[in-house]
């Protein structure tokens, strides 16, 4: 028989789920504060750590749905947001038909690209983009996220002198276009 331990500071409460829980044959045994909650836990030898972890984990497993990968097409491009990871739809005609070309992206590339994907069509200030960018000074986190942008329009737009996806908004910020 498995017991259980319920706390609560309402009587009324313990003695329903005291009489809810023992219908379903569990051993059930009540504390109105934490003083006593740690007193009666002592008392009882059911109580296994291991168990604990164990049972939670099985809960948060139910409760948690699996999550879908997230791939994101992106031109020519589709980005896996889960598996980290940009690859150029494979050419049908040409020699290597079947074949994704993996695209390499510096860390900073890619968190920056991240963001931006997960917040499609949403402008995103400098202010929003500039954490993830390193650099000296405000003035010139800005520099750099100029920079970073450009490097990713020319890894991933089919012409970076006029984007299709990475968008600028003058004088605000940038707005991912799927």
């Amino acid at each position: 028989m498995t017991a259980v331990l319920v706390v609560d500071d309402d009587p009324r409460m313990l003695q329903a789920l005291r009489l809810t829980l023992d219908a379903r044959g569990y051993r059930v045994a009540t504390a109105d504060d934490g003083r006593s909650a740690l007193v009666a836990a002592s008392d009882q030898e059911p109580f296994r750590v291991d168990e604990l972890l164990a049972r939670l984990r099985a809960v948060v497993r139910r409760a948690t749905p699996p999550s879908q990968p997230m791939v994101v097409p992106f031109g020519d491009y589709l980005i896996d947001l889960d598996a980290r990871r940009v690859a150029r739809r494979p050419d049908r005609d040409g020699p290597h038909a079947n074949e994704d070309v993996e695209v390499r992206l510096t860390p900073t590339e890619w968190h920056l690209l991240d963001v931006l994907v997960r917040n499609p069509e949403k402008l995103l200030t400098y202010r929003d983009l500039l954490p993830s960018v390193g650099g000296p000074a405000p003035t010139e986190r800005s520099h750099y996220l100029r920079q970073y942008i450009a490097r990713l329009r020319r890894k991933l737009e089919p012409d970076p002198a006029r984007p299709r996806h990475l968008i600028t908004e003058p004088g605000m910020g940038y707005r991912f276009q799927p």
